[in-house]
């Protein structure tokens, strides 16, 4: 029997650590098999542009894991049992269980609703394929006429509207946040992002905490209503609620408590990587939900499970976050650094070198899912004799 791993989500975080795991554990001693709702790779860091109506560049993940020897699985992960150490998906109506020996949970985060009334019934997000396409859909219907109101202040809300107003340019868009829109940028980067929005003629209501959604928009803690024929809800994400109903020891926000190396500290058998791990990093502070994070805690779990399965020192990945890459629009964006204290520092690269940057970067991103290994000498690690005497090896994604 070989040592099974599942791996859940095919995300940022699931998809390296699976192809890592695959070109490095010796393919006679684990079966690896990735599960996931999508055939193909989601850039969530583009998700906007689909809302917008562009056209994306597809990544079919049975391609980007050939000669792995990965098994992939297109199901929907419905629950996690980490007493009993199965995983139960469900595929078309059929419902089946997995059962691992190693866990890499790596589901990613879905939109979070902070409480307030009326955000799933009439709010739109983009924080999965599926629903990006009902956005889509409905932007499509307005027909470059009526309001889209984006309700957040963070890097997802700033894309979202900037993307909004330059690709539907018929459309009136629309920003509410709580603080100040870019408070947390440099006073250079913050002109330049203010200047974008007047550019395109997005109007921005500062300190506007939105109370309540309905079909007509939002009204705020004042009592004002901001009305919009499409709320867009870019107010931050929140863990799968997976993770808490698992057994696995999680922290108030969901998020799934682990150790320096990603293991669980409930459960040292299952890792987490991505958005789905609480994660403290260099600098004392807690990782943000990023696709950086998501590179830094898939490479850490990746080289313990290796280390763990095989004897192996692990290796410790550093857990730096140094900036944000914030698009605006295709031609238009803001590079910020960020300080070892989590805050802006005075350097920025803005316009048109910021946008050819952060494009830079998103292309490498499947790529480099697809190639885990490039550049780096690579050995088959064989697992040591416990590790061995278990089952086979699954990742689920």
């Amino acid at each position: 029997m070989r040592h099974r791993i599942i791996v859940l989500g095919a995300g940022y975080a699931g998809a390296f650590a699976a192809g890592n795991l695959a070109r490095r554990l010796h393919p006679g001693e684990v079966e690896i098999t990735v599960v996931d709702a999508e055939t193909d790779f989601v850039e969530r860091l583009r998700l906007h542009q689909l809302a917008a109506g562009q056209q994306l560049r597809r990544y079919a993940l049975a391609d980007m894991f050939a000669g792995t020897g990965i098994r992939l699985r297109t199901a929907y992960v419905t629950g996690v049992d980490a007493t009993d150490r199965t995983v139960t998906v469900t595929d078309s109506g059929r419902t089946e269980k997995l059962e691992y020996d190693t866990l890499l949970y790596a589901l990613g985060s879905t939109v979070a609703d902070h409480g307030v009334p009326g955000v799933a019934e009439h709010a739109f997000h983009v924080t999965g394929r599926p629903a990006a396409l009902r956005l889509r859909a409905r932007l499509d219907e307005l027909d470059e006429h009526g309001t889209v109101l984006v309700v957040g202040g963070n890097l997802t809300a700033i894309e979202a509207a900037t993307e909004f107003a330059e690709s539907r340019p018929g459309l009136r868009v629309e920003l509410a946040t709580s603080g100040e829109l870019g408070g947390w940028l440099s006073p250079r980067a913050r002109r330049h992002l203010l200047g974008a929005f007047d550019r395109f003629g997005i109007t921005v209501h500062e300190h506007a905490t939105v109370t309540r959604v309905d079909a007509a928009g939002v009204v705020t803690a004042d009592g004002t209503v901001i009305t919009g024929d499409a709320t867009v809800w870019a107010a931050g994400f929140g863990a799968h609620p997976l993770a808490a109903a698992s057994g696995l020891a999680v922290e108030e926000t969901g998020r799934i408590t682990v150790d320096r190396m990603m293991r669980s500290v409930s459960h040292p058998e299952v890792y987490a990587a991505g958005d789905s791990a609480f994660v403290v990093g260099e600098n004392g502070l807690p990782l943000p939900m990023s696709c950086a994070s998501a590179g830094f805690t898939s490479m850490q779990a990746s080289a313990a499970i290796i280390g763990d399965l095989t004897g192996r020192t692990i290796g410790r990945t550093a857990l730096l976050y140094v900036g944000n890459h914030i698009s605006l629009g295709r031609k238009d964006a803001v590079v910020q650094a960020v300080g070892k204290d989590a805050r802006s520092t005075s350097w920025s690269l803005r316009g048109r070198p910021a946008a050819r940057f952060k494009a830079a970067v998103l292309g490498t991103g499947p790529w480099s899912l697809a190639h885990p290994t490039w550049g780096l000498p690579v050995r088959r690690h064989r697992l040591t004799a416990a590790s061995a005497r278990t089952g086979q090896a699954v990742v689920a994604v």
